[in-house]
């Protein structure tokens, strides 16, 4: 074992040990601070990384077992840290992961590409608003946005840029810089305007369920976004052509459409069936309350018709790991969410927090404050999930004891996550993908980074919250 994962594995086991070593706090069961110890273990974990995701929330999973049977509590019973596994967000990520795999096995997710430069792309900033409009497309399905942004849209967009005789190393600001960091900065728009567009969407909103009690649909989510993310999807590409402009402005896209199409060959059937499902999942997801079949139903049920119709197979199912990394991990820190509000631990955490934090009457000074701490504290996270799991349960608190309104904090939070990641070149996994073309310096990217993320803060907090507190009156969310 590497001497650097021995001292962070040491770290891990620690945590709990100091925990447990310190005295309960006042009012808070016994079980609760151990659990807790626990839940801070894996969060660390999270960011110091001795072991991948899966392995850190499997031996939390355990330990937690172990603990609450050793015991003997009352309060929580040991079956209840697998509750994780069987909630159906995470089960509406897993099978959303198989769809996202689609559009890149079939070549779908390439053709639409094609297509839209075709139409669109005869200037480089024509070809900007193309990564918005494909990254939007893709968007409800694809929850790894690394695999839509890395997977599907950086290839093709990096390839144009070759084709457009920009090097990363002699000519970057020919076409390059410009095309490839609005790849990143747009999907950190498209990840937060759907549920299934990230996969720490599903999780924030199951902590915030179990915290706060705010429940939101796939629908309604989608509706809540829909304002300020369009709105930052005709600000960004425009926004980044006019501080770095490309020195290359028109682009021959016929030809590099019609060279795409060509190695793609005729539409075939699985396209045209993945087509077919792909909108089946949006009128699923979009109606669900109607109909009434949850998310997570029409999820599942996608996944299956995408199987029998012979879309993918189950062995691409296998091989799809980032679908089965985010089952097991995501499972977990939903179990240890919920096995810590079952024990009364954020309950303690508001009452103790009542006492010393106040904001007066000042509600929305404690939204405004606690969103703009948010999108900063991102510069700490190259985690998406780990963020999530860290800091969503804290400011879901903090916002409830200051008096925030629920809904509107549980919004602004879940959007910010996605576009606080943008500040940095390490603040999501598409990130490195994207960076490591060698097109962009790390000033420029964390200037554009920046400007997009607190941009991004300020139509939410502005239009967003309007928009927000339209749709809360009218009963639409």
């Amino acid at each position: 074992m590497q001497k650097e994962k021995i001292w962070k594995l040491f770290v891990l086991i620690a945590i709990p040990i100091i925990i447990a070593l310190i005295p309960t706090p006042a009012g808070l069961p016994h079980i609760a601070w151990l659990l807790f110890g626990l839940y801070l273990a894996a969060i660390v974990g999270l960011v110091l990384k001795p072991y991948s995701e899966p392995v850190i929330l499997l031996a939390t999973i355990a330990a937690s077992a172990v603990i609450i049977g050793v015991t003997g509590t009352k309060d929580v019973k040991a079956s209840e840290v697998l509750s994780g596994y069987a909630s159906g967000t995470t089960w509406l990520v897993f099978a959303a992961f198989t769809l996202s795999a689609a559009f890149v096995i079939t070549g779908l997710g390439k053709r639409l590409s094609y297509i839209l430069i075709g139409k669109l792309g005869g200037t480089t900033l024509g070809l900007g608003y193309v990564t918005a409009i494909l990254d939007l497309i893709i968007a409800p399905a694809t929850p790894s946005n690394t695999a839509r942004a890395g997977g599907i849209v950086f290839p093709i967009i990096n390839s144009v840029a070759v084709a457009l005789g920009s090097d990363p190393e002699k000519s970057p600001r020919k076409a390059g810089h410009y095309l490839l960091v609005n790849v990143y900065m747009v999907t950190k728009t498209t990840s937060y305007m759907f549920l299934t567009a990230m996969a720490p969407n599903a999780l924030a909103l199951a902590m915030m369920s179990d915290i706060m009690g705010i429940h939101l649909s796939w629908g309604g989510w989608a509706l809540a976004a829909s304002v300020p993310g369009l709105i930052m999807l005709i600000l960004t590409p425009l926004m980044i052509y006019k501080l770095y402009p490309p020195e290359l402005k028109k682009v021959n896209n016929k030809e590099i459409a019609a060279k795409g199409l060509e190695d793609l060959g005729p539409m075939t059937m699985r396209e045209k069936l993945l087509g077919i499902v792909f909108v089946i999942a949006l009128c699923g997801w979009i109606f669900s309350d109607l109909i009434g079949v949850s998310a997570s139903s029409v999820a599942i049920a996608v996944m299956a018709l995408t199987l029998i119709l012979g879309v993918v197979t189950w062995d691409d199912v296998l091989k799809n790991k980032g679908g089965w990394n985010t089952l097991i991990w995501y499972g977990g820190i939903i179990s240890m969410s919920g096995v810590l509000t079952k024990a009364g631990f954020f309950k303690w955490l508001a009452d103790t927090m009542s006492q010393y934090l106040s904001f007066g009457d000042q509600a929305m000074l404690a939204f405004f404050v606690i969103m703009f701490i948010s999108v900063a504290i991102r510069y700490l996270f190259a985690s998406g999930g780990a963020y999530v799991a860290a800091m969503v349960p804290v400011f879901a608190t903090v916002g409830m004891v200051a008096g925030a309104p629920p809904m509107l904090l549980a919004l602004g939070l879940l959007f910010s996550n996605a576009y606080g990641g943008s500040v940095t070149h390490y603040g999501g996994a598409a990130a490195p993908i994207v960076f490591g073309a060698g097109y962009n310096d790390i000033r420029s990217w964390w200037i554009i980074g920046g400007l997009v993320a607190f941009i991004s803060l300020f139509v939410h907090i502005t239009i967003g919250l309007g928009w927000w507190e339209i749709l809360i009156s009218t009963g639409l969310i």
